[in-house]
């Protein structure tokens, strides 16, 4: 008698879908913790973001433009103080015009790099080659900012440093104004009358600076004659002084021809008291005159710097939303909707998770190290 065996065939029994793996909900949890945590969350189309890639590369460029104008302006500034580095004691304050340069070139490379990057992704293919570079952009962009930042810092207070180089500078010029015939100093006369009659000014602090030293080379004075010699002798330390000026103190706007000798001298001159006439010579020194001229300099290159710094500020901030919502883009759906902001968590916390960061990543070197220690011993 046989038997016959049927055979059974086992069907897989159907598995239970997991409600907490699914896509679906993994995109609403995940939304759902952005709209809790992230800062400044905005939510984009494809085509919001397409268009925000577009502006973000016109704005890249711009900021190329601006970064140009960066380097021009501390060329401007680097040749306005070599122009006048004879009156200058120290050459520090061309940091700034340095920096400007420095920052202009850097701000040329990042910003067509940004404008590179910008105009890949509009298109979610070029996108990928960017995704792993864009966030590393953007931290290295915003240290660029902070270097703009300190460029305009540099500006607004250079002026008490300048104060004093041009006075001690100033006054070793004109102390020198007379060594014509000197090789490294004959050219100071002539800066120095130029400086006067440009910025129209007299001395260092005042017309009476003239009065103080031997502006008038000894080999223009007739050390024959009986009144010069007396006058050196008269003079502890054997110096020609005069209450007179150069001729580039003069005043061409006063009605009366210039007065620049014996100015203390009211019998000396028609119709004239020193006390209480206006005189015809610049009444305002050239370390006023020179200070205020650079100032303004450095005062307005720090308000465009300033100006500049806003502006990428603002395009970094439009280059954050553009990689924040891309990232949020599923790949095999990328035409759907995206969030996108400038911090995943809030300042504070994404300041401790900083910290933490440069923490952890101090103790893992210091790891690291051991085994060479242990290795040395």
């Amino acid at each position: 008698m046989f038997h016959r065996h049927t055979a059974i065939r086992l069907l897989p029994l159907p598995q239970k879908s997991n409600l907490f793996t699914s896509p679906p909900f993994q995109r609403h949890l995940y939304s759902d913790v952005s709209e809790t945590m992230a800062v400044l969350k905005v939510t984009f189309t494809k085509y919001k973001r397409n268009k925000l890639a577009q502006i973000l590369w016109i704005l890249n460029w711009l900021s190329v433009m601006t970064g140009v104008l960066l380097f021009s302006l501390g060329l401007f500034l680097k040749i306005e103080i070599k122009k006048r580095m004879e009156v200058l004691a120290k050459g520090e304050i061309s940091s700034t015009s340095n920096m400007l340069i420095s920052v202009g070139l850097v701000a040329c490379v990042i910003n067509f790099l940004g404008g590179k990057i910008c105009y890949d992704c509009s298109d979610m293919h070029r996108y990928r080659r960017w995704q792993l570079i864009l966030l590393p952009y953007i931290a290295f962009a915003l240290c660029f900012t902070f270097f703009l930042l300190v460029g305009v810092f540099m500006c607004y207070t250079t002026r008490k440093e300048l104060e004093e180089s041009l006075y001690l500078g100033l006054r070793e010029a004109i102390k020198s104004y007379k060594d014509t015939d000197i090789p490294g100093r004959c050219f100071l006369k002539k800066t120095i009358d130029l400086i006067q009659i440009w910025f129209q000014c007299c001395g260092n602090n005042s017309f009476k600076d003239w009065f103080e030293i031997q502006w008038i080379s000894a080999r223009y004075l007739n050390m024959a004659s009986k009144e010069v010699v007396d006058h050196l002798k008269n003079n502890i330390d054997g110096k020609f002084l005069v209450d007179g000026v150069p001729f580039s103190c003069c005043n061409p706007s006063s009605p009366r021809p210039c007065i620049q000798h014996q100015l203390t001298n009211n019998t000396a001159h028609y119709n004239y008291d020193f006390h209480t006439e206006e005189l015809n010579v610049w009444m305002k020194g050239c370390h006023e005159a020179l200070l205020d001229y650079y100032s303004h300099i450095m005062y307005s290159i720090g308000l465009m710097v300033l100006i500049i710094w806003l502006f990428e500020l603002c395009v970094l901030a439009g280059v954050r939303y553009l990689q924040t919502s891309l990232k949020n883009v599923p790949l095999d759906e990328p035409e759907l909707d995206s969030d996108g902001w400038l911090l995943e968590n809030s300042f504070v916390e994404t300041v401790k998770y900083n910290l933490n960061f440069i923490k952890n990543f101090g103790k893992v070197s210091i790891v690291c190290e051991l085994p060479n220690l242990n290795k040395d011993i």
